[in-house]
């Protein structure tokens, strides 16, 4: 035969691409069925989620209206809290002092404490030992709140004076730690208080954070030379930093909410003073705890309006914390 006369087959046609329809069934076909009811139930438990804060939401902002509709003062700038007067007067101006002072008493005193106990424990401490005080730090987050309430107003308390009173006479000139010799109910006891509740959150966290610290870049300062401060200086500490940052921010959170803690040591005092070491201020929550029961219903809607007030802040404490461990996604897991 002639090569010159044979012919060429003709390629066969292209196979067609399915259709994204036709892709999405054929997956939806591949997948397990207890994949398929694990999806279904992590989908609804997130739905499920969101529909329970936006009803919570409903229901404060719904009796906020109905308390403020009643309400003859500013509820942001009143010093006052009778909703069973005539005519009824309320505001929340002692609240949202005492509620931030005494978290940033509370911050300024755990978070140096805390940041130094997780280096410690990850760079420091031998392993058997750093393992037991990790356990130690675990256990702390799990005491209950009225336990702590106890230690701090039997136990505290009572053995501040001397504090108390060297604050006072180097700087109570200030105005700020002036003591006139009363009990020590005051809203520097609440912060010295939360700082010791909320210190297990911030150290757990801080310590995870520091374990995860890049191993090479450690090795690198010590063979160049560098001491142990200096590498935990250089290269654990600006890993951490934003770790850090969070994890103070969920130690604020629980400080901002806490209640039966510091409504046993706080003065039911409703006042502003100068000094923190006087008697007087208050929180959001230990308000709602001490005053709920013997409220008329325009008093309870009064607290749940000052409730509404806490629920808003803590969501912004704890989105504000959530933003920052997302700038760190390598081991925050928010890329997830």
């Amino acid at each position: 035969m002639d090569i010159s006369t044979q012919q060429t087959a003709p390629p066969p046609p292209p196979t067609p691409l399915p259709s994204p329809a036709e892709q999405k069934r054929a997956a939806r076909g591949a997948t397990r069925p207890g994949d398929r009811i694990f999806l279904g139930l992590s989908r609804g438990s997130g739905i499920f989620v969101l529909v329970l804060m936006a009803a919570i939401a409903a229901f404060l902002t719904y009796r906020t209206v109905i308390a403020l509709s009643e309400n003859e003062a500013n509820f942001f700038t009143s010093f006052d809290w009778s909703p069973t007067g005539n005519p009824p007067e309320f505001g929340i101006a002692v609240l949202v002092y005492g509620t931030v002072v005494s978290s940033v008493i509370a911050m300024i005193i755990a978070v140096p404490v805390s940041v130094g106990i997780a280096l410690f424990i990850t760079h420091y401490a031998p392993r058997r030992l750093s393992g037991s005080i990790g356990y130690v730090i675990d256990l702390l987050a799990a005491v209950p709140s009225i336990v702590y309430g106890l230690w701090g107003a039997l136990v505290l308390m009572p053995h501040l004076d001397g504090l108390y009173g060297w604050l006072n006479d180097y700087l109570g000139w200030t105005g700020v730690f002036s003591w006139n010799g009363g009990v020590a109910r005051s809203l520097f006891t609440v912060g010295i208080l939360l700082a010791l509740m909320i210190l297990p959150i911030i150290t757990s966290v801080s310590r995870e954070v520091f374990r995860q610290a890049p191993q090479m870049h450690q090795e690198a300062a010590l063979a160049l030379g560098a001491t142990r401060w200096e590498v935990i200086r250089m290269s654990v500490i600006p890993f951490g930093r934003s770790g850090v940052i969070s994890a103070s921010m969920l130690g604020l959170g629980r400080a901002l909410g806490e209640t039966m803690a510091v409504a046993m040591v706080l003065s039911p005092v409703f006042d502003i003073n100068a000094s923190l070491l006087d008697p007087g201020g208050g929180t959001f929550a230990q308000n709602i705890a001490s005053k709920f029961n013997e409220a008329n219903p325009l008093g309870r809607d009064a607290l749940i309006a000052s409730g509404l007030v806490l629920f808003v802040i803590t969501l912004l404490v704890n989105g504000g914390a959530r933003l920052i461990i997302a700038r760190r996604k390598e081991y925050s897991g928010a890329s997830a």
